[in-house]
């Protein structure tokens, strides 16, 4: 491989590493909340360079390992415990991207890169609060509500959309709740 392939090859696994990191809901959702703190955008573009040198500096990796260390990262810079399942499938984009940085396929890295730039969804979460009175104090519930729209140019609606709010839908009701703040979980019927 030539020095200015090789260059280009590493722009464009950065590249992929961007546009993973840019359309993965979870990050999204921290950054646009503020989770990392006033410096959260900066974090985020700070993250695309970690994740780069990571996998530079690790040239085996398993994808447990990738996922333990996107966790880690959520966890450390945006406080942010990733239980979405998200995290296996960013784990496996970047593997995928990095294996076709090794092989030397920029053709794949860029189709790959398009490909998730075109399927990005913009999501955005919002906090309701409700409360009820106890016989002491006010219990305060706390629930986020996470829409998604597509931002790329799939039309074949790979964004999820939200859950309808109808009878069928899974929900916590007040009478849920019990006194020492635990919820009870109930099956759909």
């Amino acid at each position: 491989m030539m020095a200015g392939a090789g260059e280009d090859l590493r722009a464009l696994f950065g590249a992929g590493v961007r546009a993973a990191l840019e359309a993965w809901p979870a990050l999204q959702i921290a950054v646009e909340n503020g989770f990392g703190g006033v410096h959260s955008r900066e974090k985020a573009e700070w993250l695309g360079g970690a994740v780069e040198e990571y996998f530079f500096r690790n040239a085996d990796l398993e994808l447990d390992e990738v996922e333990d260390f996107l966790g880690e990262l959520m966890s450390n810079e945006f406080d942010t415990v990733v239980e979405d399942g998200s995290l296996p499938q960013v784990s496996q984009q970047l593997n995928t991207m990095f294996h076709h940085f090794q092989t030397g396929d920029g053709t794949a890295l860029k189709e790959m890169a398009s490909s998730i730039t075109q399927r990005k969804c913009r999501v955005r979460a919002t906090t309701r609060t409700t409360a009820r009175e106890t016989e002491d104090d006010a219990d305060s519930v706390e629930d986020m509500e996470v829409t998604a729209t597509n931002d790329g140019a799939a039309a074949d609606g790979v964004c999820p959309q939200p859950e309808s709010s109808g009878p069928d839908s899974q929900t916590i009701k007040e009478e849920d709740i019990v006194e020492d703040g635990w919820t009870i979980v109930r099956r759909k019927k």
